[in-house]
């Protein structure tokens, strides 16, 4: 079956990772996207490991399904092309430095004057404006700009980065939901706009509590572990043989997990009795209940509180993720064959559509291994051009 985005046609300028993501994200649901890489050199996330038969499967896990095009964009004829391109594309996402594209006279309000129905998605560190445009950015940079470091790790310790490149996701899903809001409204008025994402932005935009609880308090969040920070017990505790996560997000839940637990006592204590009460009074409570879930297993106390209703589970390695039946009942990793790396696993679509859903069965592409087709088939230049431009290195 089609994908929902079967017809649309994307131009893809990124690199790396949070652009790259976001386009991964428009082929899995039926785009078609083609994906523009300087010649000999590409994306420079090609030379990123780990390595499979010297194929980058880091390139591999957010450019599947893309087509590769080489073309020199600091040629004049390298910039025709690409307008060419352009004219018969519905989107174009860039992740440049902003400036870069107006340089190249490839900005968008150059290109909106012949193409008004384009939508132009520019996802960067800081934005399209303001005093840090123009800044170079990474994930580890925006993550500590940002402060998501400042509340991630344990209290009174190094600060501590997220585990993966939260700045450069965050930062590709707000720029697909951005592009997708774009398209509607296209559908609606036959206009393009101008779709501006940063990755600061974005991560700002997730901080959610920490943001509430500061201007709320005026006391600046802290690192907290693993609890939550406004309801209790909701975190981490060592059990008789790992570890295992408890979430006990009501009064209710509580008064059923210490009955279950033998400590019904618990209910009454004043400095338990409510949410606000126990978050308030956590350093109390989270010896008492430490000690009380070293005494089971982990297995243990998950099949004994599902049965009760006390939403807990375990911490999975990631080959436990990767292997989990509901993980797999849902297609989350599949295969994807590749010439040079053979077959490599890869996370699956996540957004599950009933009528329409994506899908995702091909592999990131060899650098250059559409530049033919694209050249001759889209734009209908001659075989004999194409060799010349080859001979020139302006593909």
């Amino acid at each position: 079956m089609p994908g929902p985005l079967t017809g649309i046609k994307v131009l893809d300028l990124t690199r790396v990772l949070a652009g790259p993501y976001a386009t991964m994200i428009l082929s899995d649901l039926g785009a078609e996207v083609i994906k523009i890489e300087q010649p000999e050199s590409g994306d420079e996330s090609r030379r990123f490991g780990p390595f499979k038969n010297g194929f980058s499967l880091y390139f591999m896990s957010v450019n599947r399904g893309k087509q590769s095009v080489t073309l020199n964009l600091k040629t004049e004829r390298g910039i025709q092309i690409f307008k060419q391109l352009v004219k018969q594309s519905d989107i174009l996402v860039e992740n440049f430095r902003p400036g870069t594209m107006e340089k190249l006279g490839l900005d968008y309000e150059t290109l909106k004057v012949e193409c008004p129905s384009l939508i132009y998605a520019s996802c960067s560190g800081f934005g399209q404006t303001g005093p840090y445009a123009t800044k170079g950015a990474y994930d580890m940079i925006i993550q500590g700009m940002g402060g998501i470091i400042s509340i991630t790790g344990e209290p009174d310790a190094s600060p501590v980065r997220v585990g993966t490149s939260i700045s450069d996701i965050t930062a590709a899903l707000f720029t697909t939901i951005g592009i997708m809001s774009a398209l509607h409204h296209r559908n609606n008025t036959g206009k393009g706009q101008l779709v501006d994402v940063a990755m600061l932005d974005s991560l700002v935009a997730v901080l959610e509590n920490a943001i509430v609880r500061y201007f709320a308090t005026d006391k600046i969040p802290q690192p907290l572990g693993s609890r939550h920070p406004a309801i209790t017990p909701f975190e981490i505790y060592e059990s008789a043989d790992g570890h295992i996560i408890i979430a006990i997000g009501n009064d209710t839940l509580w008064a059923k997990f210490c009955e279950h637990v033998n400590h019904k006592h618990l209910i009454y204590d004043q400095r338990f009795k409510t949410n606000a009460d126990r978050t308030e009074n956590h350093s109390d409570l989270f010896p008492i209940l430490s000690e009380i879930m070293r005494q089971r297993k982990t297995e243990k106390w998950i099949e004994s509180l599902e049965k009760i209703g006390v939403p807990c589970g375990p911490i999975n390695t990631i080959d436990k993720v990767v292997n989990h039946p509901q993980v797999q009942a849902r297609d989350m990793i599949t295969k994807v064959m590749h010439e040079i790396t053979g077959a490599v696993e890869v996370p699956g679509l996540p957004i599950k559509l009933s009528d329409s859903p994506g899908n995702v069965d091909a592999p990131a592409p060899s650098l250059g291994e559409h530049t033919y087709e694209v050249l001759t088939k889209l734009l209908d230049i001659s075989p004999d051009e194409v060799k010349q431009l080859k001979e020139k290195g302006i593909i």
